[in-house]
């Protein structure tokens, strides 16, 4: 790695899917009311004003049309049973809780309906708490493309990604305290990866830390919530926010796919290893510790446990994360680039099946739920 890149906090593999290394990550102390951390990057100044990117100007343009508002667009007097709405999502989880309770010496053998209940409410308070930090990671991190981004039509679609974000903090904050019982602070694994990317001063990072991986991430979560979920204020909640992360990973990929075509080996490898890193990180070290300590479970031994699972046949979680984020790094040109080092990663931890799945550039327009709403109004 560079100088420039090594500033991170950068994990090797082993790290990655170390017991002692996620439970370490767990001491650090974000601060109960503000977080500091260092932005890095130049700001730049562009004089040449000519819309020469078509690609991002109809993005652009199909950001100014469907912008929508949290306060006035989504009817918040709708009851919601916060349990109801938990034990929507336990069918998913149902192999994960019975392969737990299978472990000798299972600490959560004996649970009955009422405790895996009980975990599954505190679940998504946790979930819910997770997608809000992430959406004020993506709300800082967007305010520093604007600065950071060389060209203007890129400038102009990542200042309308900032009133996006603005109103995603919004909606799930509000969310959290009017229809459920209980937030969660910041998974550590999830703020160090926005730090680092926050962090680095190459422009580019940012964009592929945030638009392509948590982004990419965000939609996954965001559609496995809305397909499972009958709650109508959270369905429609979700799929306008989906709307919106599906143009900003496209933003990322149009963006990047014209900036990495002209960088040598040595700069694609580095970025290379960065997305395997972050991919690592949000598949292996986003834990729920504090529920599983709140309902009497170790975390080591839920950490123990959780990394054995990780190359578990049919995991959904990793399918609907890898299903983003492989196609994408494809079309950047990233998993082939130099000596083909990302698809040989991928390949070992078995998602390059995922290559062909539809990249997000493509995906966006299908998926402009404001739109179609408005057709129906009409």
């Amino acid at each position: 790695m560079t100088d420039v890149a090594s500033e991170r906090r950068y994990l090797g593999r082993d790290d990655v899917n170390s017991v002692e290394s996620i439970l370490a990550d767990d001491e650090i102390d974000f601060g109960d009311a503000v977080h500091t951390t260092a932005a890095r990057g130049d700001a730049i100044f562009t004089w040449d004003y000519d819309r020469t990117r078509e690609g991002l100007g109809k993005l652009y343009e199909k950001a100014k049309t469907s912008q929508w508002n949290g306060a006035t667009d989504l009817d918040w007097d709708t009851p919601v049973d916060p349990e109801k709405v938990a034990l929507e999502m336990a069918p998913a989880a149902a192999m994960v809780q019975q392969r737990m309770a299978d472990v000798p010496g299972s600490p959560v053998k004996s649970w009955g309906p009422k405790e895996w209940s009980e975990f599954q409410v505190e679940a998504l308070n946790w979930r819910m708490s997770q997608f809000l930090h992430g959406e004020q990671g993506a709300l800082i991190c967007t305010a520093k493309i604007v600065e950071t981004t060389p060209w203007i039509d890129a400038k102009y679609y990542a200042a309308s990604q900032v009133v996006d974000e603005a109103r995603h903090v919004e909606v799930f904050s509000r969310y959290l305290d009017t229809k459920l019982d209980g937030h969660y602070p910041v998974n550590p694994a999830l703020q160090l990866l926005i730090d680092d990317i926050i962090g680095d001063p190459r422009w580019d990072m940012t964009y592929m830390g945030m638009q392509i991986m948590v982004e990419g991430l965000a939609l996954a979560a965001f559609g496995f919530m809305h397909s499972v979920t009958e709650e109508p204020l959270l369905k429609k909640l979700l799929r306008y926010v989906m709307a919106d992360e599906a143009r900003h990973v496209a933003f990322g990929v149009l963006s990047l796919q014209e900036y990495y075509a002209g960088l040598d080996a040595k700069e694609l490898r580095e970025r290379q290893e960065f997305t395997f890193e972050a991919a690592l990180r949000m598949r292996d070290r986003l834990m729920m510790h504090s529920v599983w300590e709140k309902v009497g479970v170790d975390r080591r031994t839920v950490t123990e446990f959780l990394l054995g699972m990780r190359t578990m046949a049919n995991n959904p979680f990793q399918a609907a994360l890898f299903s983003k984020i492989v196609p994408n790094c494809k079309k950047l040109g990233l998993l082939d680039a130099g000596d083909g080092w990302l698809r040989d990663r991928f390949t070992e931890i078995g998602v390059i099946q995922f290559e062909d799945a539809t990249d997000t550039g493509e995906e966006y327009e299908s998926l402009d739920e404001v739109a179609k709403d408005r057709a129906a109004a009409s």
